[in-house]
């Protein structure tokens, strides 16, 4: 299992809250995870109903087992001050350049510079080690940029590393891609049966593998319930009109002491039933397209209740059962 499982998918398809859950589905019998997020939207605090995350790694919640999920919102500005300090010894000049506002300028208008401090941070997680030799975390979930950016966020180390050619910012570069190219790295992308996300994850998809980046899951969200299959489909279509009105009328639908007649009830029904088969019949198109992209393919459920954090423990208890933790 990779140690580093980065999750991006279109916006809309609910990739932090499968992030999420990921981090929780990993932290198990005692594992400890590290949740990251990159874009500052504090939808991780969100989801896990805490006050918003500071620029330090914070304990929000403990998984069935015993295991522990941390999180951390990296901001970009505080990351650079820990760069300058770490490669260039810079202490209160790097405080007096926040100030003077170059910092942020750099992470707001130098090309690939914040990108390379988010990356950079998360690869830092997943390398550091305790006194005692083992690594801090177990597992780190990275909540990536959407699909249509994660390939270029995730590469802009090996431009940058090729833009500098030697001193710290060469080395930090290369030592962030070795990680994000090797086993240590998945990423998985997330989509919903509908044509425009699954477009674009079999896009993202191509393009990760074009950048030789590690491509791990698909993960199928907000899946709704199956109330007819292709079989019932086709007794609907088949079956008379008439005999469905004296199926309504016989169950005690539209009869006299409702106020009306079955057959009023029967062209809503069909109406229906009509949206459902074609739902129906575009969200296995949308299946077969997934099939064939080569990935193990992973389908969470739409939670009727919305979304809270008891619905966060139940789509992570969802993936230990898929084998994705």
């Amino acid at each position: 299992m990779s140690r580093l499982q980065v999750v991006s998918g279109k916006g809309g398809t609910g990739k932090t809250t499968v992030a999420a859950a990921l981090a929780l589905a990993l932290a198990t019998e005692g594992k400890r995870t590290l949740l990251v997020e990159v874009e500052g939207r504090q939808g991780i605090a969100q989801l896990f109903e805490t006050e918003a995350l500071p620029y330090e790694e914070r304990k929000i919640a403990v998984a069935p087992g015993g295991g522990e999920v941390y999180a951390l919102a990296i901001d970009p500005e505080l990351a650079l001050l820990d760069y300058l300090q770490m490669f260039y010894k810079l202490g209160g000049a790097g405080r007096a350049l926040k100030k003077l506002g170059a910092i942020d300028f750099a992470t707001t208008i130098a090309p690939g510079v914040r990108d390379v401090l988010l990356t950079g941070k998360a690869c830092e997680a997943v390398r550091r080690k305790d006194r005692r030799g083992r690594y801090a975390y177990d597992y780190v979930i990275m909540d990536a940029p959407p699909t249509g950016r994660v390939t270029r966020f995730l590469n802009v180390n090996d431009e940058v590393a090729g833009l500098a050619r030697i001193g710290p910012i060469h080395n930090q570069a290369q030592a962030v891609m070795r990680v994000l190219k090797s086993r240590e790295t998945a990423v998985h992308l997330v989509t919903l049966l509908e044509e425009m996300p699954v477009q674009e994850t079999a896009d993202g998809i191509a393009e990760l593998r074009s950048a030789k980046l590690p491509v791990g899951r698909v993960i199928v969200n907000m899946v709704r319930p199956e109330i007819l299959d292709a079989a019932d489909l086709d007794l609907v279509r088949e079956l008379p009109r008439s005999a469905l009105a004296r199926s309504l009328s016989a169950a005690g639908l539209g009869g006299a002491r409702r106020g009306g007649h079955a057959e009023k009830l029967v062209d809503p029904l069909l109406e229906q039933a009509g949206e459902y088969a074609a739902r129906y019949a575009l969200e296995q198109e949308q299946r077969s397209v997934l099939g064939h992209l080569d990935l193990p393919l992973h389908e969470l459920p739409l939670l009727a209740e919305g979304m809270d954090l008891a619905g966060l423990y139940e789509l992570a208890t969802e993936l230990r059962k898929q084998g994705i933790a």
